[in-house]
């Protein structure tokens, strides 16, 4: 699926930093970024970020970690959840965007959960509140007696329509995508000064080339 999400829009990656600390930090760190930072690069002021996203007790100036102790995770997952800070430099923003669409009901998993992109991922789906409760449509079996994910289809509404959580996965993906390169934001925002220096300099270099074929002539 194709994510369509936009570093320029700042509101989308406020919101997307919001559902990302409330749905996703319990469980993932995103260690190569600080609270700092990221309130500079969203337009955030110290007091949003610290009395809003901050649900660790850190300082302003250190890097997000995970709310989870180690130990905790270990016991209920078998291993610490990833870090995400990379995981959109790593899979692409269309990658994140369709797995957080993609979880399924089944009863089968230890956790409940499944996932059509990722099969037999060690997660639960962390936004089936929002989403809803989505169950899997089979294919016929295959050639060794398997059976393939056809579709996914909502079963149980959840408090966002369809449009909605659409939305609301597309900004947790423009977050993941800044958080992989803050730079980025401001590289964009200078190439353009820098397109315009070329060009003017490209005018300047013009003229005097014309002011020295001139005496030529």
């Amino acid at each position: 699926m194709h994510a369509g999400n936009d570093l320029g829009d700042q509101a989308s990656l406020q919101r997307g930093a919001a559902l990302y600390m409330n749905y996703c930090s319990g469980c993932h760190s995103l260690k190569y970024l600080r609270y700092s930072r990221m309130a500079e690069d969203l337009g955030l002021t110290e007091d949003e970020v610290m009395n809003n996203l901050n649900f660790t007790g850190a300082k302003f100036g250190e890097q997000i970690q995970v709310a989870m102790p180690h130990g905790s995770a270990e016991k209920w997952f078998g291993k610490m959840p990833p870090d995400l800070s990379l995981i959109a430099r790593v899979r692409g923003s269309d990658w994140i965007y369709t797995y957080l669409k993609s979880f399924y009901v089944d009863e089968s998993r230890p956790l409940g959960w499944n996932n059509q992109l990722f099969a037999n991922a060690s997660m639960p789906n962390p936004l089936w509140e929002l989403q809803g409760l989505q169950h899997a449509e089979f294919g016929e079996p295959d050639e060794i007696g398997e059976r393939h994910v056809k579709a996914l289809k909502v079963t149980q509404p959840g408090r966002q329509s369809a449009a909605e959580f659409d939305q609301t996965v597309r900004d947790i993906t423009n977050f993941l995508q800044y958080a992989g390169e803050p730079a980025a934001l401001k590289r964009e925002k200078l190439g353009v000064w820098v397109i315009l220096f070329l060009v003017a300099l490209t005018f300047l270099a013009y003229l005097l080339k014309q002011e020295y074929w001139s005496d030529v002539h």
